[in-house]
């Protein structure tokens, strides 16, 4: 942990070295091995805390005491304790085994999560006791005097004391593709991505090489604040919240159903114990207890699913977030663009576009042995040119911001000057488009200019390049060499938009889900690459907008902004919040260590490959390609997934809410038990066991057209119509039993057994989805599942083992009419559940 005594720097850029080693206690000469020591035990190791990891006991503690969980565990118990210790060992044996699944799977993800953690840097070099030393990343302590060159990952945050030519890659901490220039020198924005006098950890050296004085260590650098995101406690998931609420229900009618049955029965003088027990299994057909297990195997099949199309689940609740995401918030650098700077036009000093600019740049980055971004982009870009060579150079300096090369070939001896366009213009007098003269400040001495007013463009990278004749014999480039120069134009850079990304957008508009862009790169540069996209970008807000707004203004700003730059890492979480306050489900998908925060507090969070290991870490899924498409099929298939999930609910909840109340009913007016607590355990299981094919069914493309969430109401108007309808049938049932066939206890108990049976499993396949059955045709598991179910059921009668539980075989008769009642039935459910779900 860090000492409570260090000072607060988290604008450290903005004071001198020396007021900071005054804050610090230290000189700019490095620290003693003692001094280092000291101060490694009072502030801690350079590291990250771990995330919190539950321990088994803890984690099935929290399954177990899940509504629908305790109920069942309460069910087995007293099925137990009452004499049905089949029935009971069968309920507890399902509630374990899905308990059991789910904790196994969330062990996974949590020890793939902590291998996916890994050190910014091993090793570091740190002036101790006078001279440079390497030693390891974590013993790194602020007041340590840093050496940082090319290919170095920085260590810690610092403040740069000297540089030579140095640049660092911060896209992982800032989101802009472009390497940054950093050199010594007061820098006075509060805003960290400009500060070019600050090295933060976890950002890579490019070229060159610099001093710095180590600042913050471990969670109090810009990389720890982004990682300690991950020790946070995660509060529940769409779906964890509306599972729980669904148990609540279920134990709230349950719970009443019980004591209105047992209090009625006690009060009519019925034998108490049988009430009970009769009670108990009344409690158990109306629980679903095979929703946590058909939950978990149609969560673990999605997932199988969803690596086939490249999305790792790390979370299995997260497929069904996943799907019911309505938007989704998107880094830009890596997964709208391509992460890799492109040359995007050579532009002449009037700014027509000619292939000038470009042709001398990419022979001056040839010959200069200069290798930065730009000058690859160059390469790439500009066509190679044979026949020059140099002569002289003067290496790109960043204190100046240029370089020149003296170059021999087809046009003779020529000086070539690239760098940046405010270091490079001052040095011209004409222009290659118009040969206006102009003066030495870059403006035309007849009151026009050298170059229009518009440039240097905001919304790329770009370089300026100019050039003049060689006269003097060849010698080495001074500084007075590098004067009078024709200004040629500008090479301008992008870091391009994905292939994919418009119609990957497209695609998931049309399922629902908004996408929004927070970036940490310059709002203007943002706002080019959602036109090119087709995002709504006419309004773009960046950190210090942001700040300014409070939590509830932002909450309402946030839903008409569909681009966001300049973010800190706690700006793009502040945003994602105020989006999910306001009821949206919030996906998030970035790679950057200034992402991690978002990705945590997201409902889903959505990394790639070859994100950061931080990044990873606060991730549900890893995406195996960096893209779009990727994440469109993810929503696909976990809407796919939820759906399945939704018709096993809405089958149990109407099915299993009709038979009891019909028993209930039944339990209350008839002068025997309707059917003993063992055939209602078994009609429940056999029914459970049709339905295990659910999770293979198909699904009809309408039902994964929008964003699902859990729908109580809805849910509860479906049970609340079709388990009534079931109920009507059942009282005709018991009508024809017993005033046309007289049936006496076992003839009654058997008839409603197998009607019963009928009617719930074939629903099954009228319920499975909202259009016609005969469109859409079930997968051959559910059908085989279901059939093998009906089968046992309708021969357990003929049997020895249906008289052993209380059953007597059928009239020819009675299972005429018992056909033609169930035949009625299910043309009378197809019916009403067109009704019902015309007006949902």
């Amino acid at each position: 942990m860090a000492d409570a005594r260090l000072p607060d720097l988290k604008v450290f850029w903005t004071r001198t070295p020396e007021a900071l080693c005054g804050l610090l206690q230290c000189g700019l000469d490095g620290l003693s091995t003692a001094d280092a020591q000291d101060r490694l035990e009072r502030y801690g190791p350079n590291t990250d805390a771990p995330p919190r990891r539950a321990g088994p006991v803890r984690a099935v503690t929290r399954r177990l005491f899940e509504p629908l969980s305790l109920i069942l565990l309460a069910a087995g118990v007293v099925s137990v304790a009452t004499g049905d210790a089949g029935g009971g060992s069968i309920i507890v044996a399902i509630l374990v085994l899905s308990i059991g699944l789910d904790t196994v799977q969330e062990g996974y993800a949590l020890k793939a999560a902590e291998e996916l953690r890994r050190s910014v840097a091993l090793r570091a070099e740190a002036r101790r006791d006078g001279r440079f030393v390497d030693v390891d990343v974590a013993a790194i302590v602020p007041g340590d005097i840093l050496r940082v060159r090319a290919g170095d990952i920085v260590p810690a945050d610092a403040l740069v004391l000297s540089a030579s030519g140095f640049t660092a890659d911060e896209a992982a901490l800032t989101g802009e593709p472009y390497p940054v220039e950093k050199r010594a020198g007061p820098a006075e924005t509060p805003d960290a991505a400009e500060a070019t006098n600050a090295l933060f950890r976890g950002a890579v050296a490019q070229t060159g090489e610099a001093i710095a004085l180590a600042v913050g260590t471990g969670r109090l650098t810009l990389f720890g604040a982004a990682a300690a995101a991950l020790a946070e406690a995660r509060g529940p998931s769409p779906f964890q919240r509306d599972l729980h609420a669904f148990g609540l229900v279920v134990a709230r009618l349950t719970l009443a159903l019980v004591v209105i049955v047992l209090a009625v029965r006690v009060l009519a003088g019925r034998p108490a114990l049988d009430s009970l027990m009769f009670a108990v299994a009344l409690a158990v057909g109306l629980t679903p207890e095979l929703l946590p297990m058909i939950t978990t195997v149609t969560l673990s099949r999605g997932a199988i699913r969803m690596a086939r199309r490249k999305v790792i689940v790390k979370r299995l609740a997260a497929i069904h977030d996943l799907g019911a995401m309505t938007v989704l918030c998107t880094d830009k650098t890596g997964t709208l663009t391509s992460a890799e700077i492109a040359l995007a036009g050579s532009l002449d000093a009037a700014g027509r576009p000619s292939a000038r600019p470009a042709r001398l740049g990419a022979i001056a980055g040839r010959l200069g042995g200069d290798r930065g971004a730009l000058d690859l982009a160059l390469a790439r870009g500009a066509p190679a040119e044979d026949g020059w060579t140099e002569t002289a150079r003067r290496a790109f300096d960043f204190s100046r911001r240029l370089g020149s090369i003296l170059t021999s070939g087809p046009e003779g001896a020529v000086l070539i000057v690239k760098g940046a366009a405010e270091a490079v213009l001052p040095l011209c007098t004409t222009q290659r488009a118009q040969g206006v003269p102009a003066d030495g400040r870059g403006g035309a001495r007849g009151g026009g200019r050298a170059y229009p007013r518009h440039w240097p463009p905001r919304d790329s990278g770009h370089i300026a390049i100019a050039s003049r004749p060689w006269t003097t014999p060849p010698g080495e480039i001074g500084g007075e060499d590098e004067a009078d120069l024709v200004f040629e134009g500008l090479c301008t850079f992008v870091d391009p938009p994905k292939p994919t990304a418009a119609g990957a957008i497209a695609r998931l508009a049309a399922a629902g889900i908004t996408l929004k862009i927070l970036s940490g790169d310059d709002p203007v540069i943002v706002r080019r690459i959602a036109g090119l996209v087709g995002i709504d970008a006419e309004d773009v807000l960046s950190g210090p907008d942001i700040e300014a707004f409070s939590d509830e203004a932002l909450a309402v700003r946030a839903q008409a902004v569909h681009a966001y730059g300049r973010l800190a890492p706690d700006q793009k979480s502040r945003i994602v919040k105020a989006l999910r306050a306001r009821g949206a489900v919030v996906g998030f998908l970035g790679d950057g260590i200034n992402d991690s925060p978002a990705l945590k507090v997201a409902d889903v969070g959505l990394s790639v490959e070859g994100a950061t290991g931080v990044a990873q870490a606060a991730a549900d899924m890893i995406l195996l390609a960096p893209d779009l498409e990727v994440v469109a099929d993810g929503v696909e298939e976990g809407r796919r997934t939820f759906a399945n999930i939704l018709k096993y609910v809405r089958m149990g909840a109407s099915s299993n809410l009709g038979n009891m109340l019909s028993m209930a009913v039944a339990s209350m007016t008839l002068p025997f038990l309707p059917m003993l607590p063992t055939q209602i355990l078994l009609n429940n299981l056999l029914y459970d066991f049709s339905e295990i094919g659910i999770p293979f069914d198909t699904v009809r493309p309408e039902a994964v057209a929008r964003p699902q969430v859990w729908d109580m109401r809805g849910l509860l108007r479906f049970a609340a119509v079709m388990g009534p309808l079931s109920s009507l049938f059942d009282f005709l049932t018991f009508g024809v039993l017993l005033f046309l066939f007289h049936a006496g206890e076992t003839a009654f108990r058997t008839a409603w057994f197998l009607e019963s049976m009928a009617t719930q499993i074939l629903v099954i396949f009228i319920i499975r989805t909202n259009g016609r059955p005969w469109r859409t045709r079930p997968q051959s598991a559910l059908v085989a599942s279901s059939l093998l179910a009906l089968a046992v059921a309708m021969v357990l009668p003929l049997t020895p083992a249906g008289r052993w539980v209380g059953f007597q075989p059928p009239s020819p008769a009675m299972a005429a009419v018992l056909s033609g009642l169930v035949v009625a039935y299910l043309l009378a459910a197809e019916l009403v559940k067109r009704w019902v779900v015309a007006r949902s």
